[in-house]
């Protein structure tokens, strides 16, 4: 029996995904979307629990979030998570989401939410002077719905795609979710995608098109924070700066801005970059890093 070639994520399907249902008292249960991998993206579940997060505490909007991924996540199993509330007040909550599959624990997200309040003073980073969208690179996504365009570079995967460790990426959805947490999920999900070819970049010779086969790699923890409102309209600027690499961990830091140049989120990721080890399970089957 042949087989086909495996269906593309869409936009639509990746939103349903991270909208996760609702199964008694503070906890849900999601599916997730793959794509041709087996293993969940840490970033979707990082969207997930930040919905779950919403859905318990809906008079507050998620601000910043922390994830730790300790374990991965099989794409094809369900996903339990359970949001134990530390503490809802009149202003701010904060929570801890538990990612659970098969009855383990695979993740931990400690979410601090608020009520949104008048700015008493305000000011944001400029972002960087990087041209528009239509002077990137376009570069294939596997997902229908989603555009992605590169600024000085074709292939983030390449080995011979190297420069500074700053990779600036022009993101764009054909539709944005009205609903604020559904909005937040999308910002959150691309920030696990470029960050790892952000570090390899500066390095001749490594890129991301060999994870898993000659250097194991994956996303250990995610940190975002909103910068309310968290609206836009037309493309993202995703702006990765690789500040430290070695001993086996990555540490890059990035901000996201509206085509107009309005600060929305800034995030931060480690990821471990190490060559295998023999007949070790932990490292030969990583949280995939690879676009």
């Amino acid at each position: 029996m042949s087989v086909g070639p495996p269906v593309p994520s869409t936009l639509d399907t990746m939103v349903a995904v991270f909208d996760v249902a609702p199964v008694a008292g503070h906890r849900y249960r999601g599916t997730s979307d793959g794509g041709s991998r087996s293993v969940v993206d840490g970033s979707q579940l990082l969207a997930q629990a930040i919905v779950a997060c919403s859905k318990t505490l809906p008079r507050h909007s998620v601000r910043t979030a922390h994830a730790v991924f300790a374990r991965t996540v099989d794409a094809e199993g369900e996903v339990e998570f359970g949001v134990d509330v530390v503490h809802e007040g009149r202003t701010f909550a904060s929570a801890v989401v538990t990612v659970s599959q098969g009855g383990r624990r695979c993740a931990s997200v400690t979410v601090l939410a608020d009520v949104e309040q008048d700015d008493v003073i305000t000011h944001h980073h400029p972002m960087p002077d990087v041209g528009s969208p239509a002077d990137a690179v376009p570069c294939e996504m596997p997902m229908v719905g989603r555009q992605l365009r590169l600024v000085g570079m074709a292939d983030p995967n390449d080995p011979a795609e190297t420069g500074p460790p700053v990779i600036d990426a022009w993101l764009h959805y054909d539709t944005v979710p009205g609903r604020p947490d559904l909005a937040k999920t999308l910002i959150a999900h691309f920030t696990g995608h470029l960050s790892v070819s952000t570090t390899m970049r500066g390095h001749a010779g490594i890129g991301t098109s060999m994870a898993h086969d000659t250097v194991s790699t994956g996303v250990m923890g995610i940190s975002i924070t909103f910068h309310e409102p968290v609206r836009w309209e037309g493309w993202l600027l995703y702006h990765h700066e690789s500040t430290q690499v070695g001993r086996g961990m990555s540490y890059v830091r990035g901000q996201v801005f509206t085509e107009q140049g309005r600060l929305i989120a800034s995030f931060t990721q480690d990821a471990m970059i190490r060559a295998f080890v023999a007949d070790s399970p932990d490292t030969a089957r990583p949280v995939s890093a690879r676009l």
